[in-house]
């Protein structure tokens, strides 16, 4: 698949893809973990917190993390991420706390699982950083997660997260990978290149900090080791024989409070069915993404769509842009991506993503909005998102 430009869905061969997931990890290729635990390496981190502190020891533990999510299982977990969990139980107040404060809010969707289903907190980490910046200093003054990012995203990272409290009889989220791709429709997918896959999995890091003792039956993260590795898998997940390889074939890791389990994007995984009597599984969903996923320029892209609006609609009454054309004067001026949004009042309602300002634009023209109406829904686009 090397040569293909762009993947199809008869890329996605699920004899390959069972070929590439039932790789053996290695105890050689993964020398400085103390364990080995169904495919994905376990890192002690009371004995290896001291290598941190040294440069060349750290690069070293960083080397062998960046390549067990790129080449190897896709997922690691760092025992004891926390020398000491009290950090953990002030934000796990702070959290409870925002949670009840929020609790009825409508119009809370979550990512591949039914709406209500879970407490979700959207920006847990602006939100603990507001509530209590003392315990946000402890939580997230982290030397072992800091590394993990680093050595995944290079420095400068951003870091952003999203509390998730299952509750007991919760249900399990459907096998998925992650943002970038992942939060697209297959169709979307479909128009990128092959190798914007590949990057898609480079930009962002997938963590999730136990914020509690997750024993199997709690139902922590369903993970497919080595799955990353499938390029058309943005594609794949979503087909019923891949969804049902991934329920036959997926592993769970019992975690401890204070641990931490980072995994790759593009691995197919999913929140597990919480069958426990009495858990209330909460754990802390890192998001942490690239520096480099940002334009060279600041651009008004509203002021833009202001000015071009009525002029495209004209040039359209006239004749002088057809479709093609009209498509490329918005992909130039309004903002094409779902993302950074507020998720509180801009959530995914009806899909992965909320509409973009260029999905906006497109909508406007063809019902006919008079400029007046188009600058009202920019308006109220707008208060969405940055609310």
């Amino acid at each position: 698949m090397k040569d293909r430009a762009y993947f199809e869905a008869g890329d996605c061969d699920l004899a390959t893809f069972a070929e590439i997931t039932t790789r053996k990890l290695k105890p050689m290729d993964v020398p400085l973990a103390a364990d080995i635990s169904l495919n994905v390496p376990i890192y002690d981190m009371q004995t290896l917190r001291p290598s941190l502190a040294d440069p060349a020891r750290r690069q070293a533990l960083m080397g062998e993390w960046a390549h067990v999510l790129g080449q190897s299982a896709g997922a690691l977990v760092l025992r004891g991420a926390y020398s000491v969990t009290t950090p953990i139980d002030a934000a796990t107040k702070a959290y409870e706390t925002i949670i009840e404060q929020e609790r009825g809010r409508a119009g809370g969707a979550d990512h591949f699982a039914t709406a209500g289903a879970n407490d979700r907190i959207w920006n847990s980490l602006q939100k603990l950083c507001e509530t209590s910046p003392e315990t946000f200093a402890l939580y997230f003054g982290n030397d072992a997660i800091a590394a993990v990012c680093e050595a995944w995203l290079g420095a400068g990272y951003q870091m952003t997260a999203q509390v998730n409290l299952v509750r007991p009889g919760g249900k399990a989220q459907t096998a998925h990978r992650d943002y970038h791709l992942g939060f697209q429709t297959e169709e979307v997918a479909k128009r990128f290149p092959a190798h914007i896959h590949d990057l898609s999995a480079a930009m962002t890091l997938q963590g999730a900090i136990a914020h509690c003792d997750m024993p199997l039956e709690s139902g922590p993260t369903k993970l497919l080791p080595f799955s990353q590795l499938f390029r058309p898998g943005y594609l794949a997940y979503r087909h019923p024989e891949f969804a049902e390889y991934f329920e036959a074939n997926y592993i769970q890791l019992p975690l401890a409070k204070g641990d931490a389990l980072f995994f790759n994007p593009a691995l197919f995984h999913g929140a597990g069915e919480n069958r426990s009597a009495d858990i209330h599984r909460m754990a802390n969903l890192l998001q942490i993404s690239s520096p480099f996923g940002r334009a060279m320029e600041v651009i008004d892209r509203d002021g833009m769509c202001r000015k071009l609006y009525p002029v495209v609609q004209r040039l359209m009454a006239d004749g002088r842009l057809d479709e093609a054309r009209k498509r490329a004067a918005i992909a130039a001026s309004a903002e094409g991506y779902s993302f950074p949004t507020n998720l509180d009042t801009d959530p995914p309602v009806g899909g992965l993503a909320p509409e973009t300002q260029a999905a906006l634009f497109e909508r406007a023209l063809a019902e006919s909005m008079t400029p007046e109406q188009f600058m009202t829904a920019l308006d109220a686009h707008g208060a969405r998102r940055h609310a």
